[in-house]
């Protein structure tokens, strides 16, 4: 099996596997839910504010529901999570999108805000209801999830 030390990011020693194989992306989704808990601890109000936006975006259960699903897939997807304070900060508004009728994970947004930093696609909804944004996912460019 091939392994990664991802030590040299944040010193926190995680091994993260990066095959394909399912039992690879259940690892990197226990990998990513663990860090979402920590980040959340670290930061109990669960908001950064956003240079570009110059608005908070907010974290919240289903940020954590979605990026898991979609980064666990790809390993250097894993990684961009590892960095989510400093992409919450500092990525940039590159478009906004419609959301996709039907899905129901994209329902209570009134549209999708996709930003990008340093390699790393951070997309945020707008809630319908407070205009508040919220981190929906958070992937690797070239990530087709």
């Amino acid at each position: 099996m091939n392994l990664h030390y991802i030590c040299r990011m944040e010193n926190i020693g995680i091994t993260i596997p990066t095959g394909t194989r399912k039992e690879d992306i259940k690892v990197r989704e226990k990998i990513i839910k663990n860090f979402y808990a920590k980040w959340i601890s670290e930061h109990p109000d669960k908001k950064i504010w956003n240079e570009d936006l110059q608005d908070y975006i907010c974290v919240k259960y289903q940020s954590i529901n979605e990026t898991y699903n979609k980064a666990a897939r790809r390993y250097e997807s894993t990684l961009a999570v590892f960095r989510l304070t400093e992409v919450l900060e500092k990525a940039v508004l590159k478009e906004e999108r419609q959301t996709k009728p039907g899905d129901k994970n994209q329902k209570p947004y009134s549209k999708l805000l996709i930003m990008l930093y340093d390699g790393i696609k951070l997309t945020v909804g707008v809630q319908k209801s407070t205009q508040e944004k919220v981190q929906y996912c958070l992937t690797a460019l070239g990530s087709t999830a």
